[in-house]
């Protein structure tokens, strides 16, 4: 599918506000609400609205440490990778793992409470984990920009 202007803007505006409504947006746009309901159930059919969420403050559901873990593994086959993806993806203090080129393998974002919670993760989860050579964990200080909005318009 291929998207024109008003495609754009119509993302723009449901990812600053998911809760917007096709009658707030047809009034932005100049546009009928069929016009945009069409529009906007056509991108949900394509999968380019891949689903709407409420965004969380970690810190205020004890879930503020976030740390970076890097993952190199001892194995590198194709059933290693697919058995270490399966399980890491079932881990809930994981939010995004990335499988990436470099000296790591894989890259983690996890959220936990605090320190020690990280080292209960670590201990009793992570490690237990096949194939896992080494790990090293990068504790972020300060977020400084952090948004799910992708830049549809230059």
């Amino acid at each position: 599918m291929k998207l024109d202007q008003t495609d754009l803007k119509i993302l723009e505006n449901l990812q600053q506000d998911s809760k917007i409504t096709h009658k707030e947006i047809s009034i932005k746009l100049g546009l009928s609400v069929t016009a945009i309901y069409e529009r906007v159930k056509k991108m949900e059919r394509e999968k380019i609205i891949s689903g709407y969420v409420a965004l969380v403050a970690p810190g205020k559901v004890d879930r503020g440490f976030m740390v970076l873990c890097q993952i190199r593994l001892s194995r590198h086959t194709k059933e290693f990778l697919s058995r270490f993806e399966n399980q890491v993806g079932k881990l809930p203090e994981v939010l995004e793992c990335y499988h990436v080129s470099g000296e790591y393998d894989y890259i983690l974002k996890v959220l936990v409470k605090d320190m020690e919670a990280y080292r209960e993760f670590m201990v009793a989860k992570l490690t237990r984990l096949e194939h896992i050579g080494n790990t090293q964990s990068t504790f972020v200080i300060t977020k400084i920009k952090n948004t799910t909005a992708i830049q549809l318009t230059s």
